[in-house]
């Protein structure tokens, strides 16, 4: 039997139409070429997208399997695409953040890469600065224009992968270059094959994937490219790029949105590996973080991201929150250090300035803060009826409480148990203890003459020093014990 079987393989395997899957144990069609389909004017699909409405989501009720790699990762662009959107980083800042790259994606490299210019020599001197360092994650890459002089800049600094524009929209190849379908394909491949000339790996980003005509534009680039690099012997690498946020995870959808369609076709139809497959999408519709989760569940190994979301218009796919996907996805966190997202965010605030939305998943300041006194009466009887997991191991933040009109006792006796770090202990303040009536007090009376804004750490230190300038002295000092005050214990 098992001999038949391997007959079988062997013929199906010569025949190049039907192959014998390892992982499916099924026969598969696998020989499929699609022609490129050239045409005079450019198709915009202007039944999805008239512009002068919202973009509409087609259906054709058809699924295509999932079919996550077995190794999953991320790269970086804050360095590139993401630094487009704010104030250009220092060289010193740049390492900074590369640093804690390293440290987030720990020792299997899940934050895998990290691209740069190098049009100027301030990016050229940042990128020596990170190769001095000697990691071997994330890699160094590049993102470079189609010249010569860029292929030459990117190989004398030592960079082995680089990223170039392919862009496939007709919106791009018609409109924007005056090109041909055919033309652009052309244009692309020989500009591939010169960075392949220089021995290093190209990264095309397929811009505007999701109004791409995929079976007439894509797939015949897509196989194109990969034919290129296996004539020199390197990977090309395809990055789909969802620059205008258009794609969707519905089942059923259609492409050019469907975000499940556009990575099994690359995979399956254009015969991309998984390895070799990039997602990178932009968050105009609040979708970014589900999209890119979905290219890993159907096929792609690697998603593209950058710290905070940073990115032109409302920016790239977090890096802090794939980090949190993978775990979730996998069940443990790889070997990441899931605290240093903490330090990143941080950074971008004290050190770079950035103002990060206090409501901001994972990095904002009131990711983990509740105001309403009714939850914050459940913090204080168990933390994680209100917190998402327990953000003070993973990630070095506690579970807080702002303290406003709304908090009542619970909330101030939360505020003084996590702020004085008594949560947990013997010594915990009961939300009935004299002092927080005291303080109570206080708070209403701001409110009640006008006040429409959270209390401060400072603010609160100094209600409870007039309330009572004893138990502020134990408590601030750390001698305070349970029933050690007069005050505590009435």
């Amino acid at each position: 039997m098992s001999d038949n079987k391997s007959d079988i393989k062997n013929d199906l395997a010569t025949n190049h139409t039907l192959v014998y899957s390892e992982k499916t144990h099924l026969l598969e069609q696998s020989a499929y070429h699609y022609e490129l389909q050239d045409r005079e004017t450019p198709n915009l699909y202007r039944t999805l997208y008239s512009y002068d409405s919202i973009p509409k989501v087609p259906f054709n009720r058809r699924s295509v399997p999932m079919n996550m790699p077995e190794e999953i990762w991320m790269t970086d662009t804050t360095f590139r695409d993401g630094q487009q959107s704010t104030s250009p980083f220092t060289v010193e800042q740049i390492k900074h953040l590369y640093i804690l790259m390293n440290k987030l994606g720990g020792p299997r490299g899940l934050v895998r890469q990290s691209e740069f210019f190098v049009y100027t020599e301030k990016d050229r001197r940042a990128v020596e600065e990170c190769l001095s360092l000697g990691f071997e994650f994330p890699e160094v890459t590049s993102w470079i224009r189609a010249s010569e002089k860029d292929f030459a800049l990117v190989k004398s600094l030592g960079i082995k992968e680089t990223g170039v524009l392919v862009s496939c929209s007709d919106y791009h190849i018609y409109n924007k270059m005056g090109l041909t379908r055919r033309q652009a394909l052309d244009k692309y491949v020989g500009v591939v094959k010169s960075i392949l000339e220089y021995g290093i790996r190209p990264r095309c980003h397929f811009e505007d994937i999701t109004r791409a005509d995929f079976y007439g534009f894509v797939l015949p680039l897509a196989e194109a490219l990969n034919k290129a690099g296996s004539e020199y012997g390197i990977p090309v690498k395809i990055r789909a790029c969802d620059t205008m946020g258009y794609g969707v995870t519905y089942p059923g959808a259609a492409l050019p949105r469907s975000v499940p369609g556009i990575i099994y076709g690359l995979n399956h139809y254009a015969g991309i590996p998984s390895s070799h497959i990039e997602w990178h999408g932009h968050n105009d519709f609040y979708k970014v973080v589900t999209n890119a989760s979905t290219a890993w569940l159907y096929g792609a190994s690697s998603v593209n991201c950058s710290m905070l979301g940073i990115g032109e218009r409302t920016g790239n796919c977090p890096l802090e929150a794939m980090a949190i996907e993978y775990a979730s996805l996998r069940g443990d966190d790889g070997g990441m250090d899931l605290s240093v997202i903490t330090e990143i965010g941080r950074y971008f605030e004290e050190e770079i300035g950035y103002d990060i939305p206090p409501r901001t998943p994972f990095v904002g300041r009131n990711f983990n803060v509740t105001r309403a006194g009714i939850h914050a009466d459940g913090l204080l009887k168990d933390v994680e009826i209100y917190n998402i997991f327990d953000t003070e191991k993973i990630l070095g933040r506690p579970a807080s409480v702002a303290v406003d009109s709304h908090s009542g006792m619970a909330g101030i006796a939360h505020w003084l148990n996590s702020f004085y770090r008594l949560a947990g202990t013997d010594s915990a303040i009961d939300k009935r203890a004299p002092i927080v009536a005291a303080i109570k007090e206080m708070v209403d009376a701001e409110y009640t003459a006008g006040r429409n804004t959270v209390m401060g750490d400072g603010e609160l230190e100094n209600m409870l020093r007039r309330a009572d300038a004893d138990l502020h002295f134990d408590l601030t000092h750390g001698r305070y014990k349970h029933g050690s005050t007069e005050s505590a214990d009435k």
